[in-house]
């Protein structure tokens, strides 16, 4: 039987559709946690440092083991590299939908991140060598892009309506049966390939990086119970700085680099991974805030929650295409001044939140975030590409994914440390005159101090309004502190773009200039290319 054109375009379809379906689960998995935290919260007995591991576990792991995934694919096969990290993503959305209490909510959330770091620069590969003509290619990894996006934003609504229908266990359920179908199909009609010229993995590198990320991170999220002067919080900071170090020193002797150091001597593809870093610190603290302001103060459902965070999502979906078409027609500059101005507007007035908004007068907030951190995203990555030799260009997209992930971690880390902070200082002075027994009022104190404001629902009838008036302004004046943060990391982002960012007609010389001067040979073996 003769297998026709159209038949080959469905195969290749069909296979684009659920490689899709597994990077679509991995991006979901970033987002779709935020409105169960709450939920989470009281079902397990998390304080607030500990909702944000359960968040930070997931996207650490992926920032940190993200350079090194695509290599593994080139060296053991991407088809088996690709189908061995959904398995393990499966098996540990599984275990976090059974986690009992939170510490193994944690490990299985660190499991989730290690199998999704390897399938989303696979899935890339496996993508470009499905569709080896450029333009099909081009149209195929459209798609794979979108479909990331479409998750980031889908993830609040879908979580909100699976945690008030099913409970905060759905979140994870539902990646079952969508992965064993991705599966199923993947296993029996991918091809397997590998990269002609394999590079080694940088074990070494791997190991430095990991250490002095997940101390440097320990130390920003704990500090808000141990306090900054603690010997164990100046102790991790210690040993990030030594390991990043040695990581850096490592890195400029190794013969195969999980980060080439020498990409760094360009100010251009500095100033735009710090760009990417700053947006999506501020996005990520916000949401991560946002959840609790409009479920714990507020009092809205999950699914209430997940909706209002359509003005954050469809204005980032908008944008995108935007931001895409600003920086071809303008350069980069231009639309990142504008995306960080946007930005900062936007947090500075959800720093403005007060107990009781409504949706009214802050949805144009979100939506301008939303609209501000798209500008800065794409331009800022065509900024850090335009500053590198062709056949630099994978590896460069990888620092710069690299960049966007470590900045959602930091996000979350910084924003929820000063608000637990401020209400560490500010609750207990509040709660003196509430209406509680002094036994009473003690266990409320410490678990407000803490972040759970579900803790007024079990307090007696007479104390709830008290209490509630006591503490939800502290908790909205702290949830200020960490948007004004963001906003003011926003405006650093957009005066370094501003100074050090050339025009349009200077990029493009640039990179002429770049491409005349590369050597002869392929541009990028998959590993790297496979990095964005």
């Amino acid at each position: 039987m003769t297998t026709t054109a159209s038949d080959t375009t469905r195969g290749k379809g069909l296979l684009l559709t659920f490689i899709c379906v597994g990077i679509f689960m991995v991006y979901l998995d970033s987002t779709i946690v935020n409105v169960a935290l709450p939920e989470i919260q009281q079902d397990l007995s998390a304080d607030m440092t500990q909702l944000q591991w359960v968040i930070n576990a997931y996207a650490l792991v992926v920032a940190c083991l993200l350079l090194t995934a695509g290599t593994l694919g080139d060296i053991f096969g991407r088809k088996r590299v690709f189908l061995g990290g959904l398995v393990g993503f499966l098996v540990a959305s599984v275990l976090c939908a059974l986690a009992p209490n939170y510490e193994f909510l944690l490990v299985a959330r660190v499991l989730q991140g290690a199998a999704g770091s390897i399938m989303i620069p696979v899935s890339l590969a496996l993508v470009s060598t499905t569709y080896p003509q450029p333009a099909a290619r081009a149209r195929a990894i459209g798609i794979w892009a979108g479909v990331g996006g479409l998750a980031l934003a889908a993830g609040p609504v879908l979580g909100g309506i699976l945690v008030d229908a099913f409970g905060w266990q759905s979140i994870f359920w539902v990646n079952l049966p969508f992965g064993v179908i991705a599966l199923v199909v993947l296993a029996g009609r991918l091809a397997e390939s590998k990269a002609p010229n394999r590079r080694r993995a940088d074990v070494v590198g791997q190991v430095l990086f990991v250490v002095a990320m997940a101390t440097l991170v320990y130390g920003l999220i704990e500090a808000s119970a141990r306090g900054w002067s603690d010997p164990i919080i100046l102790g991790s900071f210690a040993v990030a700085a030594v390991a990043l170090a040695a990581f850096i020193v490592w890195e400029l002797r190794s013969q195969n680099p999980m980060l080439p150091m020498n990409l760094f001597r360009s100010p251009v593809l500095v100033v735009a991974g710090a760009v990417n870093f700053l947006g999506l610190f501020g996005l990520y603290g916000s949401i991560f805030l946002l959840t609790f302001y409009l479920q714990q103060v507020n009092g809205l459902s999950t699914t209430e929650a997940g909706v209002r965070f359509l003005a954050l999502n469809v204005s980032i979906m908008v944008f995108s295409y935007v931001a895409s078409v600003a920086a071809a027609k303008f350069g980069p500059k231009v639309p990142i001044l504008i995306g960080s101005l946007a930005s900062a507007v936007g947090l500075f007035e959800l720093a403005q939140l007060e107990p009781g908004n409504g949706f009214g007068s802050y949805w144009w907030a979100m939506a301008l975030l939303g609209a501000g951190v798209s500008l800065i995203g794409a331009p800022a990555t065509v900024a850090l590409l335009s500053s590198v030799r062709p056949e630099q260009a994978g590896t460069a997209s990888g620092v710069s994914n690299t960049f966007r992930q470590v900045g959602s971690v930091f996000g979350v880390a910084l924003t929820g440390t000063l608000l637990i902070q401020h209400l560490r200082g500010e609750v207990p002075d509040a709660m003196k005159n509430v209406p509680l027994d002094p036994a009473a009022r003690g266990e409320a104190t410490e678990l407000l101090s803490s972040g759970d404001l579900s803790v007024i629902a079990g307090l007696p009838e007479q104390a709830r309004g008290s209490v509630r008036d006591a503490v939800a302004p502290i908790f909205t004046d702290g949830l200020q502190i960490g948007f004004t943060a963001a906003a003011l990391g926003t405006i650093v982002g957009g005066l370094l773009a501003l100074v050090i960012l050339p025009s349009r007609k200077k990029m493009a010389e640039a990179k002429a200039a770049a491409a005349v001067a590369a050597p002869p040979g392929p541009a990028a073996d998959s590993s790297r290319a496979a990095s964005v």
